[in-house]
């Protein structure tokens, strides 16, 4: 049985982490496999690099350093969790994956998106997620979210409002490129009526993945 590859993308203050948190949990309700993952993170390696590129003290931090530094820490999440558990069957939900790095080095802060590819390639060794959740929200509105709400508010938090404008840009850039993999979901609303929409999506989905499994296909 092949496994399922999810992953969650959307800037800072869509309520990305805590939907993921929901959506984990009505998949093991259901009685899904399930392993859960986030970028960067997951890992020893992975948790250290996400302290030390988060981390607003470190504004010395040069934008190919930052890309090298999550690119490290996903090379590392790719080969210790999400193959062998992809391997085992089960469905990986990670919070974040390498459209990240291309909305927010390469859209974000200019840097050359094919260069951003061959890294991403090498460091994952081409493994892509078979469906990307896209929690769209106001770049205003997503960073008072994260001010009110507290929580970790990092280094990428305090670029200006502008640097967030061109990430979202190029969120809505890449799910327009492959539209067979992206669903963008409105996240403005409740909590509740957003976590209702990704299920909506994602049971959709899983129906055609259990089938094609339980009859030797690809997931």
């Amino acid at each position: 049985m092949t496994g399922f590859f999810l992953t969650l993308e959307g800037a800072d203050g869509s309520g990305k982490t805590t939907q993921a948190g929901l959506l984990a949990a009505w998949l093991r309700t259901a009685g899904y496999p399930l392993v859960t993952a986030r970028e960067p993170g997951s890992t020893v390696i992975g948790e250290r690099v996400r302290a030390l590129v988060h981390d607003p003290a470190h504004t010395e931090i040069y934008a190919r350093t930052e890309v090298l530094l999550y690119s490290a820490a996903r090379a590392q999440l790719v080969e210790e969790v999400i193959r062998p558990a992809l391997a085992a069957g089960n469905i990986v939900l990670c919070d974040r994956y390498y459209d990240s790095t291309y909305a927010y080095q390469g859209y974000g802060r200019g840097l050359s998106l094919a260069a951003l590819r061959a890294i991403t390639e090498f460091a994952t060794g081409g493994l892509r997620p078979d469906l990307t959740l896209y929690l769209d929200v106001a770049p205003e509105v997503g960073l008072r979210r994260r001010q009110q709400r507290g929580g970790e508010y990092n280094r990428l938090d305090r670029e200006a409002l502008d640097f967030h404008e061109r990430v979202r840009a190029g969120y809505l850039a890449l799910a327009a490129a492959e539209p067979e993999r992206w669903v963008r979901v409105d996240a403005a609303g409740p909590v509740e009526a957003v976590q209702a929409q990704l299920q909506a999506v994602l049971q959709a989905r899983l129906a055609g993945w259990s089938l094609a499994s339980s009859e030797g296909g690809t997931g």
